[in-house]
């Protein structure tokens, strides 16, 4: 694997009239092509800084970002918006899904604003190919009040990919969703990161942590810790424990 992400001595200060909040403090930091890393700290630690600047939404006060071998550290903000609509697709804890629009036309509105002008056929097959690969062909012509939160989930992954981004950059993406539904989403995403998608994600929670390859974990701006997960869950196998406990469960109840 090569580095696809290439940090180095990145710091962000945020500089009010009063005071200088230094969020990100010196991270130097390779992120290799395949990784699938969860980002974890307590609220205030730099991990939703450190992933808005890995994303491209923020710029560093200082040191130097290489996004797949170029410096992004200093364009402009057309510029950076020109490299998320390339290279980065986003999902976000609150799914951000156009309530009057139906799954398959929410896919499609990445495409709606890149530099390449895209067929309109182009567009819908493009589209209907992302929501086949997260499982939501039938539910295309659905309205997000028509869906369950977890098919929410998989509509705004299916509109991340559809740019076919090297990086997917996921916030939070079962913060608000069920024990069982979040196993769901993060099948999806395993698979992603099979096929050869980088995943970045933010969590809190340590469980959802372990399905990841790799994590790290930020305190006061910094990378304090950063290793392989040595007992990787496998989100196939757990939703399989999941049934049968489910399953056996109403059995119980019918006696």
């Amino acid at each position: 694997m090569s580095a696809v992400v290439q940090l180095q001595n990145i710091h962000k200060v945020y500089d009010s009239s009063e005071v200088k909040v230094h969020a990100v403090r010196g991270v130097s930091l390779d992120i290799q092509r395949g990784d699938f890393i969860a980002v974890m700290g307590a609220s205030g630690s730099g991990k939703s800084t450190l992933m808005n600047l890995i994303g491209c939404l923020d710029r560093p006060t200082e040191g130097t970002y290489l996004l797949d071998g170029v410096d992004v550290s200093q364009l402009d903000r057309d510029e950076l918006a020109d490299i998320r609509n390339l290279k980065l697709g986003f999902v976000f804890q609150g799914f951000n899904l156009l309530s009057r629009t139906t799954a398959l036309e929410n896919v499609e509105l990445p495409m709606l604003y890149g530099q390449k002008k895209i067929p309109t056929k182009e567009l819908r097959e493009r589209a209907e190919r992302c929501l086949e690969i997260v499982g939501l062909t039938d539910r295309a012509d659905h309205f997000p009040s028509q869906l369950s939160g977890g098919q929410q989930q998989r509509v705004a992954i299916a509109r991340a990919l559809v740019n076919e981004p090297q990086i997917l950059v996921a916030d939070e993406p079962t913060g608000n969703l069920d024990s069982k539904t979040s196993v769901e989403i993060l099948g999806v995403f395993q698979k992603l990161n099979d096929s050869g998608i980088t995943i970045l994600m933010v969590t809190h929670e340590l469980d959802i942590a372990q399905y990841c390859r790799r994590n790290l974990i930020m305190r006061d701006g910094r990378v304090v810790s950063d290793f392989q997960v040595p007992k990787r869950l496998m989100a196939e196998t757990e939703m399989k424990r999941l049934l049968i406990a489910e399953a056996e469960a109403k059995l119980t109840e019918q006696d």
